[in-house]
């Protein structure tokens, strides 16, 4: 039986130069993309085309602005219908030295793409990243929050180092796959998802039949409560952020009130892209290590 005592006495990882924890910021930068798209439902849906497009054309600007302001770098993760159609929003991204990483091209649903769709997908996504802004990512985040069962192991071979997808720790692990080990997984957690807390959309509806947007107040506590545990226990914390539904002006100062906690930590928090993470924890972990 494994006491509570036992648990929270367990050696933490030793991040670069003796920091306590690590936090990789990460944004989702949807756009439009997603169901409506993939149906077809957005060529008579303005309204919604609208709201989705107000991430990378507004509320993506100004993030980067509030990241500058602290010294804080992110991961963006982009589907790259996005890059298509906002190509010097999302070149300031890499201006700024933040991190651009894959999503998909439409926001696909990778569970239920074949393995040959899914690699389909990937290839479009690195030819558009190569052919606007110069770029090869090394790390993904699956769309719809799911894949298939070979997705962990194509993604590796196609030459990504990273995931962000699933839910499994609050470390960094390795997924395995029928060569032995392969990506770097960063896990995150979907309630620290916005779209939980301030999400609403009346069409198509979400939440369904229910509008739920939280006090500000009470998010912005929850979020640095949930930062402030991680590295106290000396963990990984990463976020999955959507810049349509945080970045909005009002909403700034929640997003400003995480940043502050963050910083007012000094250099005892290694806050960093994805892909440093990922690399460090590769070299950590020899991979025919004893």
């Amino acid at each position: 039986m494994i006491t509570k005592t036992a648990t929270r006495t367990a050696k933490p990882p030793l991040w670069p130069a003796g920091r306590q924890s690590a936090v990789a910021l990460a944004f989702d930068v949807d756009g439009p993309t997603g169901d409506a798209m993939l149906d077809g439902s957005l060529l008579s849906n303005p309204r919604y085309f609208t709201q989705g497009a107000y991430g990378p054309w507004r509320a993506l600007p100004r993030l980067l602005d509030l990241l500058r302001d602290y010294d804080l770098k992110a991961t963006f993760f982009v589907p790259t219908w996005v890059v298509e159609h906002w190509p010097s929003q999302c070149e300031r991204i890499l201006k700024d030295a933040h991190e651009i990483a894959y999503h998909g091209h439409y926001h696909e649903v990778f569970i239920d793409c074949s393995r040959q769709q899914q690699l389909d997908i990937m290839g479009r996504s690195r030819e558009i990243f190569r052919s606007h802004m110069g770029v090869t990512p090394v790390g993904f985040r699956t769309p719809s929050g799911d894949w298939s069962e070979e997705t962990a192991e194509l993604l590796h071979e196609f030459g990504v180092i990273y995931s962000s997808s699933m839910r499994g720790d609050d470390r960094p692990y390795f997924h395995t796959t029928s060569r032995g080990r392969g990506l770097v997984e960063i896990p995150g957690r979907w309630d620290i998802d916005d779209y939980t807390a301030l999400a609403y959309s009346e069409d198509p509806d979400f939440p369904i039949g229910l509008d739920r947007i939280s006090g500000y107040a009470d998010v912005q506590r929850n979020w640095c409560a949930e930062f402030e545990g991680y590295h106290r226990e000396g963990l990984c914390w990463t976020t999955i952020l959507h810049p349509k539904v945080c970045a909005k002006p009002g909403r700034l100062a929640i997003l400003e009130g995480l940043f502050k906690t963050i910083t007012t930590h000094g250099d005892s928090v290694w806050a960093t892209h994805c892909a440093e993470i990922a690399k460090w924890w590769i070299a950590q972990h020899p991979e025919n290590a004893a």
